[in-house]
C-alpha cells in the first residue's frame, strides 16, 4: 500500500498510549524488559524518544505497573530524561492497561497504541500510520511474512499463502470515537491487540507498511540485535 510521504497536519490532537506491562520473564532478567539498557538507556526511553522525534509529536501516555512508577521516575532522574509524558497504572491484561490509558484522553483525537518494547520504530512509520488513520479511521502497522507459513490444527499442518500473511506490529492508530467504542466492550481472551478489539465491532482493519527493523524486545538476543540496528542509524 502506497502512502503520501508529504506530512499533513492532523485536524485533531494526536496521542499515543505506550503500553509497558511486560514482566521480562522470557528475558531472564531481574527487571521488566522495558527497563533494560539499550545503548546506555532504558528501552522505554528509546520508544518515547521515537514518538517525540516524529512530525506527529503526539501527547505521550505511558502505562506502567503501579509498583514500578517510582523506579521509572528514578530512572528518568538518573538519565536526565525530560520528555513530557503522563504516567498511568497498568491493568490485569493489556486490554485493561490500554483502557486505563484511554481514560486520560478527552475530546476528539487520533490515538496510537504502541508496545513499549518496540524502541526502533521509525518516525516515517509513525507519521504515516497517524495520517492514514486520520483519514480512514484506523491504521495497523504490519509487514509481509518473509518465511513460508504453516498452520497446525488437530495435529495436522497445512501450508498458507505467504503473500497473504502479515506480521502485525505497533503502533496501531485509531480515531478516538472508534477506540473508545471498542474499549467499552467486555474483555475477551481473544483480544490480543487493539486491532482485534476494534475488529470485534465489525470495523475493517487497514494495514499500512511497517518495517522489519521495528522489532519487539522479547528474548535476550533481541537486545544485541537492537543495538546493532541502532549503530547503523547513528
Amino acid at each position: 500500500m502506497s502512502l503520501n510521504t508529504n506530512y499533513l497536519i492532523l485536524d485533531t490532537k494526536p496521542h499515543v498510549i505506550i503500553v509497558a506491562g511486560g514482566s521480562g520473564s522470557r528475558m531472564q532478567a531481574t527487571v521488566p524488559k522495558q527497563f533494560l539498557l539499550l545503548n546506555g538507556l532504558p528501552v522505554l526511553m528509546h520508544t518515547i524518544q521515537a514518538f517525540c522525534d516524529s512530525n506527529t509529536s503526539p501527547t505521550i501516555i505511558v502505562v506502567l505497573p503501579k509498583d514500578y512508577h517510582a523506579y521509572w521516575q528514578e530512572l528518568c532522574v538518573k538519565h536526565n530524561f525530560a520528555i513530557p509524558h503522563q504516567l498511568v497504572s497498568g491493568g490485569e491484561t493489556r486490554f485493561h492497561s490500554v483502557k486505563n490509558g484511554l481514560s486520560l484522553i478527552e475530546g476528539d483525537a487520533v490515538i496510537g497504541v504502541h508496545d513499549a518494547v518496540r524502541p526502533l520504530t521509525s518516525t516515517t512509520v509513525i507519521d504515516n500510520a497517524y495520517q492514514y488513520a486520520a483519514v480512514n479511521g484506523n491504521a495497523i502497522v504490519a509487514v509481509q511474512s518473509r518465511d513460508s507459513i504453516r498452520q497446525v490444527k488437530n495435529e495436522l499442518s497445512a501450508a498458507l499463502v505467504r503473500d497473504e500473511i502479515y506480521l502485525v506490529q505497533t503502533p496501531q492508530v485509531f480515531k478516538s470515537d472508534i477506540l473508545r467504542q471498542a474499549y467499552d466492550q467486555q474483555y475477551e481472551p481473544e483480544f490480543t491487540d487493539d486491532a482485534s478489539v476494534v475488529e470485534k465491532l465489525g470495523f475493517n482493519i487497514n494495514i499500512v507498511p511497517g518495517s522489519h527493523t521495528n522489532i519487539k524486545i522479547t528474548f535476550p538476543e533481541d537486545i544485541a540485535i537492537a543495538e546493532m540496528l541502532l549503530r547503523k542509524t547513528m
